[in-house]
Formats: C-alpha cells, structure tokens, sequence
C-alpha cells in the first residue's frame, strides 16, 4: 500500500539503465563495433553490480 510513495529502489534504477545500455549496443552493433563494444562493457558491469546487490537482499 505504502509502495507508491517510495522511490525506485537501486535495483530497479540499475535495472533500468541496464537495459538502455543494451538497446544502444544492438543498435549499434550493426553501424559502429568499437561503441558497440563500449556499450556492452557498461551492460556487464551494471549487471555485476545488480547481481551483487542482490546477494545482499
């Protein structure tokens, strides 16, 4: 009941910006493989850092 007034938690912020990163790596990997391979480095480790709050939960 309360949960609509509390924010995002950092999970979901992550988990959002998670999945931004990869939709700009698909779109590049077909132009540009050098920012593809940047973008997909940044995917990996946001997606590190959501498994090790995970863990923790």
């Amino acid at each position: 009941m309360f949960k609509l007034f509390k924010g995002k938690s950092e999970i979901e912020k992550l988990q959002k910006k998670y999945e931004s990163l990869m939709s700009d790596w698909h779109k590049l990997s077909t132009n540009n493989r050098v920012e593809s391979d940047k973008k997909y480095a940044e995917a990996q480790k946001i997606l590190e850092q959501i498994e090790n709050l995970q863990k923790y939960e």
